[in-house]
């Protein structure tokens, strides 16, 4: 349920900040170069310059596949004044969901600094103390690490808009005292993330960005120019589970990017012949096989090439099945698993927001469990008048 305030969200943003400033004397920035970490910027630089608590501490895992606009932009944020740069361009691991045959990528390999896809800044951090393969935990384990004695909040630019999943995180349970927009990282340490723009929509970012004449990442502007719609437009580093579409117009955008990226990561190459649904499960089930499931495990027996990734995708079909055994939503489950496979997402991005933030989905599991009390009355494409009757039968039976 939605609570409409007299105040705007832009005031309301303000308002969270103050807040955060008041309860936490240590304040870092998330920064990536996409808007919705620019308006978070600008908006706690307004605080922290009325609190005299300048310079600003802001965070950028610069995973090296980056486009350069975006690596232009945050070096004027990181040169400015205001800024204490947190700018981590140091060796990670992480999967490589371009191709199905060559499944990690080394980001910043320090045996072969020649193929970098650009050189490190100055001023950037080069030696990972932190996370060897990863990069979810990445960002508590350095908070962790350089902030073990400080209360310390880290502001992100997630919104509830971009996925049910982010939605339901972010206004089911209480994070810190009586908020719940945002995530607990080491609450021994009181270290925690919170997302003070996260009921904006992204009309809302961008109208902030233009009547402020905020700075903005000139990434943005070619992928207008390229037709790329406003709420489908993101940044991030190229080799993204969630980027690989983008991945189809680095080359019209920025060809020297797409060059070292190419030469440097295997199937780039290959990308630029496929077409823009080649990573999405196909409108229609394919003539030669009897349903989706079959389609799906066809899928896994060929395109995944090691074996602890296929065992860990059938171990999660084995386990939801027995969950999701309604035709309908069975059937988008394995679509699901479909473009699971398809864009290589060993990480389980996809199939996590499905299962955790699609409101159907989540509520039919819920009322699979007998959680009536607070699902019954609930609408759900895939909870029929006859389950609901099945289940009262039970419920007046036990009375």
């Amino acid at each position: 349920m939605k609570i409409f305030k007299k105040t705007n969200v832009l005031e309301e943003a303000l308002i969270r900040i103050n807040y955060l400033f008041d309860e936490f004397p240590n304040v870092v920035v998330g920064f990536s170069g996409g808007k919705d970490s620019t308006v978070c910027l600008n908006l706690t630089l307004q605080v922290a310059r009325e609190r005299n608590r300048l310079p600003l501490k802001v965070m950028w895992i610069d995973q090296e596949a980056e486009w350069q606009g975006t690596a232009d932009y945050c070096q004027e944020v990181f040169n400015h004044k205001d800024v204490e740069p947190l700018w981590f361009q140091m060796p990670m691991k992480w999967y490589n969901n371009v191709s199905s045959y060559d499944s990690f990528i080394k980001i910043w390999d320090e045996d072969k600094p020649e193929q970098w896809i650009r050189e490190k800044s100055p001023i950037s951090i080069k030696e990972n103390k932190y996370l060897e393969f990863g990069f979810h935990e990445l960002f508590e384990n350095i908070l962790k690490h350089h902030y073990p004695n400080e209360k310390t909040c880290y502001i992100a630019g997630v919104r509830a808009e971009e996925s049910p999943r982010r939605k339901l995180a972010m206004t089911r349970d209480l994070t810190y005292k009586d908020i719940t927009w945002g995530k607990r990282l080491y609450v021994q340490y009181e270290h925690y993330t919170f997302y003070p723009i996260y009921d904006w929509s992204y009309t809302d970012v961008w109208k902030s960005i233009h009547e402020h004449n905020w700075e903005y990442n000139n990434v943005y502007n070619e992928m207008y120019r390229h037709g790329v719609s406003l709420n489908e437009m993101r940044i991030s580093n190229l080799h993204h589970e969630t980027a690989i579409q983008s991945m189809l117009i680095v080359q019209e955008i920025e060809p020297k990017t797409w060059e070292k990226i190419a030469s440097r990561y295997d199937g780039v190459n290959t990308l630029k012949h496929l077409q823009r649904e080649s990573f999405q499960c196909p409108k229609e089930l394919p003539f030669m096989f009897k349903d989706w499931e079959e389609y799906a495990l066809h899928l896994i027996e060929n395109i995944i090439q090691e074996d602890k990734y296929k065992k860990m995708i059938l171990k999660k079909i084995e386990q939801l099945t027995l969950v999701y055994t309604d035709a309908e939503i069975k059937e988008d489950f394995f679509k699901v698993i479909i473009k699971t496979v398809l864009s290589t997402d060993w990480d389980l991005t996809k199939l996590k927001n499905w299962t955790e933030g699609n409101k159907d989905a989540y509520i039919y599991r819920e009322f699979k469990k007998g959680n009536v009390k607070d699902y019954m009355m609930s609408k759900s494409k895939y909870v029929t008048n006859e389950m609901r009757q099945q289940l009262q039968n039970k419920i007046n039976d036990a009375k």
